[in-house]
């Protein structure tokens, strides 16, 4: 392991460091709080530099976008082209996530592995905003790059920002900063740190092991480098231009097995100063261009969206408007007309309709379109309103799904009325509505109506698409094919669904990785992919029977056995105790499972294995529509240990997550990657469609596939069936 150490006490530069941040807070004359730009046509949103995240072109910055800013974008400066995704979760932190093709360095020595492809380099960056700019004090930012990764790029920086404007001159936005590691091998300032302690005077050089840990140990250590910049948006509004100056060396960019041409190559940086120019061409799509190191010229585009503000318009029925022509009895009232207005209008499939006294009218149905609650049930109110007598001053609507109680919509139907009638009692008809506990029915409850009983068949053709990025035979290993599912239920606690997919296209025939040749003590539960791919054009993804009970008020259940996976079958059960509107929640699971033969289609293989995990649901008080679930227990390979898992959904209902796992299996025994690890979007489905759905749709994305930290994919999720509650 090379270290770099470092001696050097530039005084004089870092006392003229602390001057340019002291002035930045100062300089009060012709600037404007970010959160002002707006209004004076200013930088948001602001676009990503060649890492990936908001900044520069090499440099970053402590600017922020809104909440729910996503950003794909490509740069390529001749010896690299990075691909990114950056995403901002909060408006105080925003992460990315990148892969580096690195083309002058070769995936690995090993030409029978993965050939002539260069290497593809993984790492994912974080920035917390610690200060948000005000008149007098710039907005600051601290940040860690390529964390997870191989360390090539591995950074740490604290940076400062301050805009300035101009009524005829285009707006100014200056960034200064200080970094260790990649952004710090300029050395041109003091590491204040090293002046405290000497084992920050020294750093390694590149990652431990196999990679992919967080190497805290060697945070802001190492050589220190002042950075900055400026960003002018120019009085065209598409135009901005970056200055910056560089504060790597890139004396570390030259290690690794070179690629064919590249045997002699040495960075060379002719000057620190990159210049760049950025067009945009829409509020989506952003081109740039550059010229970096006094020598190449860069380019690259960005896409971006708004992930907290999507939407799509619905063609709905209209709500109904306020009505005085409802029955004056009860015994006048359609109930079966009302069920059927009730599931065409508010998504609510009724199963029965009954009157537990005279005021009162229950409604117990299962919601299949909206995912907004107070949608759907303003929609039933004023249905139920416009067929109810005024006798019935209390609407309930109990919301089941399957043999699961989830909540009961309670409705002050007086209140209501005077509202939806547009009468001044109150402003608006959803203060006339609570949620609560539901309702059970009594024996001398009056039974209004009873719809058939829920069974039969259902199905659905979709298409479905699995891959895998950075691996060592090909950057993107994919599989397209068409996913056929069929259910049938029994009855509420009974059904059997399985889902039959179709091969269209795939390159998995590319993915060597059949034998362990890393000798590995860990099964191969997960790195089997190519044996699974390759060896039919149709499989039997998943076929099981699954039985579901609420054993209490806040007590569910459910048992399955089958083909749960394309990978696992076998049985298990799942306990959740989930009270109604609590902020945590507790689940049990656990399976008998045994490896599916990949040259079989309904066989087995040798491997079985107990597999099971008590979790925790929390949902975050301080962190408004975050998750945090923990899992502890024995995972695929039977290795033991936990599973994080944090989630964050925004206000469209997109949810974004990221997770690892860490258990008693070494880094060395886990192999690249070091642990298991990944990210993924929950999409609704209704953003893209011109009605209603409560079906999500998730992509995730592994930074490598191992055999370590594996959960069963199981298909039976009650925290997710017991939603919303």
């Amino acid at each position: 392991m090379n270290n770099s150490t470092y001696y050097p006490r530039q005084k004089t530069l870092l006392a003229k460091s602390i001057a340019t941040i002291l002035l930045l807070g100062v300089t009060g004359s012709g600037t404007v709080a970010a959160n002002e730009w707006t209004e004076v046509g200013g930088f948001l949103p602001y676009t990503q530099s060649d890492f990936g995240g908001v900044g520069l072109l090499q440099t970053p910055t402590a600017r922020m976008n809104a909440e729910g800013h996503f950003a794909a974008a490509y740069s390529d400066t001749n010896e690299f082209r990075r691909l990114s995704m950056n995403l901002q979760l909060f408006d105080w932190f925003e992460a990315t996530a990148r892969y580096t093709d690195v083309r002058y360095r070769l995936y690995s020595p090993e030409e029978d592995f993965s050939g002539d492809q260069t290497l593809k380099d993984k790492g994912f960056d974080f920035k917390f905003r610690l200060l948000e700019e005000t008149k007098y004090m710039p907005n600051v930012a601290l940040g860690l790059r390529d964390v997870g990764g191989t360390g090539q790029s591995s950074s740490e920086y604290l940076v400062a920002n301050k805009a300035f404007y101009t009524r005829n001159f285009g707006h100014f936005d200056v960034s200064f900063g200080v970094a260790t590691g990649n952004l710090g091998t300029s050395d041109n300032i003091p590491n204040l740190l090293c002046e405290i302690r000497d084992t920050f005077c020294e750093r390694s050089r590149g990652a431990s092991g196999t990679g992919g840990q967080f190497e805290v140990d060697q945070w802001f250590r190492g050589p220190a480098s002042a950075f900055g910049g400026v960003l002018w948006q120019t009085p065209y509004d598409a135009l901005s231009l970056k200055l910056e100056y560089d504060s790597n060396n890139y004396t570390r960019e030259t290690d690794g097995v070179r690629t064919p041409g590249y045997e002699d190559f040495e960075f060379v940086q002719d000057s620190p100063w990159n210049i760049g120019a950025e067009y945009r061409l829409n509020e989506y799509v952003t081109v740039r261009a550059g010229y970096e190191r006094g020598n190449t010229f860069s380019f690259g585009f960005e896409f971006a969206y708004n992930l907290a503000t999507a939407a799509q318009g619905k063609f709905e029925t209209p709500k109904r408007v306020g009505s005085y022509n409802q029955p004056q009895q009860i015994s006048q009232v359609e109930f079966e007309r009302m069920s059927r207005d009730l599931l065409n209008e508010a998504g609510f499939r009724v199963e029965k309709i009954y009157q537990p006294n005279d005021a009162t009218v229950t409604v117990v149905a299962q919601q299949e379109r909206f995912r907004d609650i107070n949608q759907a049930a303003d929609r039933a109110s004023r249905i139920l309103a416009s067929n109810l007598p005024t006798s019935v001053t209390r609407f309930e609507l109990s919301e089941v799904r399957q043999d699961f109680r989830i909540e009961q919509i309670n409705v002050n139907a007086d209140q209501f009325r005077a509202a939806w009638r547009g009468e001044r009692f109150y402003r608006d008809e959803l203060d006339a509505i609570t949620v609560g506990q539901v309702r059970m029915q009594r024996e001398h409850d009056n039974l209004l109506y009873q719809a058939d009983p829920v069974k039969g068949f259902d199905w659905s053709v979709s298409p479905a698409l699995s891959q895998s990025f950075g691996g060592a035979e090909t950057f993107f290993i994919y599989q397209v094919s068409v996913a056929g599912n069929a259910a049938y239920r029994f009855n509420k606690n009974w059904t059997i669904d399985g889902t039959m997919h179709v091969d269209i296209i795939n390159n998995y025939d590319r993915f060597n990785f059949l034998l362990d040749e890393l000798g590995s003590p860990l099964p191969r539960v997960r790195t089997r992919a190519r044996e699974y791919s390759v060896n039919s054009d149709v499989w039997l993804s998943d076929l099981q029977v699954t039985y579901t009970e609420q054993m209490a008020r806040d007590w569910y259940a459910s048992a399955y056995g089958g083909y749960l996976e394309r990978m696992f079958g076998g049985v298990g059960g799942e306990l959740l105790y989930r009270p109604l509107n609590s902020t945590w929640a507790f689940g049990f699971d656990i399976n008998y499972v045994k490896q599916r033969d990949p040259y079989s289609s309904l066989g087995f293989d040798n491997y079985d294995v107990f597999t099971g995990h008590a979790t925790l649901y929390w949902k975050l008080p301080y962190l408004k529509d975050s998750m945090l679930q923990l899992k502890a227990g024995r995972f695929l390979a039977g290795d033991d240990g936990i599973n994080v898992d944090f989630s964050h959904r925004f206000e469209s209902g997109v949810v974004a997550g990221a997770y690892a796992a860490f258990t008693n299996v070494s880094a060395e025994d886990f192999g690249e990657g070091s642990f298991n690890k990944g990210v993924y979007l929950s999409i609704p489905f209704d953003l893209f469609f011109l009605t209603n759905s409560r079906e999500y749709g998730t992509i995730g994305w592994q930074p490598i596939t191992r055999d370590g930290g594996q959960l069963l994919r199981r298909k039976t999720q009650l925290y997710n069936m017991t939603s919303p509650r």
